[in-house]
Order: C-alpha cells, then sequence, then structure tokens
C-alpha cells in the first residue's frame, strides 16, 4: 500500500461511515478499482480507520455519551438493546457474510437498496402529519434491527437506521443522534473481535516499516477529519429530510458494480 492510498482510504471511510451510502461498500469497491495490497496487515489497518472514526463521534458527542452513563439510564438500555442484533450477526454470520457478500454483483445490489431506502424515508419525512414519537422502544428496536441488516456492504449504516427511525415515526433529531451513537459499540465491537486475528499475525506488525506505519497513522487521522466533516453534513441533511442525490449517487455507483462486474473487472 501506498500513502497516498492510504489517505484516500481513510478519508473515504470517515466520509462514508457517517453518510448514507455504505463505508463498507465503498472500501471494498476502492480497495478493487486500486489494487491496495497491504499483506498480512489490511486487518489490522482496517481496526485503525474504524478508530479514526469513533473519534469524530466522541468529539461531536462527547456530552451525549456522559449522559448516557446518568440515571435513568434509558438512553443507554435503548443503545444495548439497539446493539444486540448486529452484535449477533457480527459474531455468528461475520464470516460468511465476507464470503458471500464482497463481490461486484452483491455491492451493486446493496448499493440499490440503499438508494431505494433513503428515497422512501424521504417521502415518508416530507408527508408526515402525525406528531413524532420521543425516543423509545417503537423507534430504537427497528433501528436496531436495520443495523443488523446493513452489515451487508452496499447497504448503508447510518442511511438504514435512521430511515427505520423515521418509518416508526420517531423525532429526526433523536433519531439523528441515536444512530451515530449506534456506530460506538458497533464499531468497539468488531475492533474487539478482530483483534484476536490481529494478535495472530505479530510478524506482518512487526513488518510493518516506516512506509507501513505512515499509511496507518495517516488514514487513521483523514478518516477522523472526513468523519467529523460527514456529522455535521449528516446532521443537516438529517433536519431537511433531503436524500435524493445520495439516492442518485448510488444507483449510478451500483450500475457502476454491475457493469465492472459483467466485464469481469470487479
Amino acid at each position: 500500500m501506498q500513502i497516498w492510498q492510504a489517505i484516500v482510504l481513510g478519508a473515504v471511510q470517515g466520509l462514508t461511515e457517517f453518510l448514507p451510502v455504505s463505508s463498507s461498500g465503498h472500501l471494498v469497491f476502492l480497495q478493487q478499482i486500486m489494487g491496495v495490497d497491504f499483506g498480512g496487515n489490511q486487518l489490522f489497518f482496517d481496526i485503525m480507520l474504524h478508530f479514526g472514526t469513533l473519534i469524530a463521534v466522541f468529539f461531536v458527542f462527547w456530552r451525549d455519551i456522559l449522559e448516557l452513563f446518568k440515571k435513568p439510564f434509558k438512553t443507554l438500555l435503548y443503545l444495548i438493546v439497539a446493539t444486540v442484533p448486529a452484535g449477533l450477526v457480527g459474531l455468528f454470520l461475520n464470516d460468511y457474510i465476507e464470503t458471500r457478500f464482497y463481490g461486484g454483483a452483491y455491492l451493486s445490489i446493496g448499493f440499490a437498496l440503499t438508494a431505494l431506502i433513503l428515497l422512501l424515508c424521504e417521502f415518508v419525512a416530507k408527508r408526515r402529519k402525525n406528531p413524532a414519537r420521543p425516543l423509545g422502544w417503537r423507534t430504537t428496536v427497528p433501528m436496531g434491527l436495520m443495523q443488523a441488516v446493513a452489515v451487508i456492504p452496499g447497504i448503508s449504516r447510518s442511511g438504514s437506521t435512521i430511515a427505520a427511525g423515521v418509518f416508526a415515526g420517531g423525532k429526526t433529531e433523536e433519531i439523528a443522534k441515536f444512530s451515530f451513537l449506534m456506530s460506538i459499540p458497533v464499531i468497539l465491537g468488531s475492533v474487539v473481535v478482530s483483534l484476536k486475528d490481529v494478535i495472530t499475525e505479530r510478524e506482518a506488525l512487526a513488518s510493518l516499516g516506516g512506509t507501513g506505519v505512515a499509511c496507518i497513522l495517516l488514514g487513521m487521522l483523514f478518516a477522523a477529519v472526513s468523519g467529523l466533516f460527514a456529522i455535521k453534513v449528516m446532521l443537516k441533511v438529517i433536519g431537511k429530510a433531503n436524500y435524493k442525490w445520495f439516492s442518485l449517487y448510488l444507483v449510478l455507483l451500483s450500475l457502476t458494480c454491475f457493469a465492472l462486474n459483467v466485464k469481469g473487472i470487479f
């Protein structure tokens, strides 16, 4: 891996983790297109990129994170329950998903589904007549279930969870904040699960060298900075419920993946 590739991947990871366009799908797509090869350190590099996005969440929502641990702990309980579905899917189906859903055809389907979800979300949000529900089980449980579905590359975690909250009648501001908070246990969980594989690759880590270390640090830095930018943008987008341009982008990306897959390139 070259330094410029690490910077691009870090910036894309940060942006797409919080914009409704699927970070996992974009990383798979770009790694294939750029021919990225980090040897036995690829997993460690990906983990560090996720740490970068966590930094952005902590920076923006540190007050809300502290509030989780104050009585009566309702939001913390919602967060724990909403994390369970994705945790179970990641624990028992992660290897299957990685071997089955990381091809160009599946990415094309995932991006197309996300585009459809976003269009439906905008339609529902802009035509809602009933008063929005406060954060509760009726909104957080559907969001948790959609987060489990979003482990499939191409399906956006942020987009699908926010859409689930909107479909359930939740307040957009509360849904958005909760969706970003939901990323914390999911990312931390994936890091912990992946660390066992990293530990077994101690020899690969020892062979990183100066360039390898620079790639990891710069990738992490750009993931944090771009993630911070993406959160700010997404909070404004959610307020206006304007997702159509993300949908158009995802449709074009879906068609690109399909065409590359047909030609045998991807």
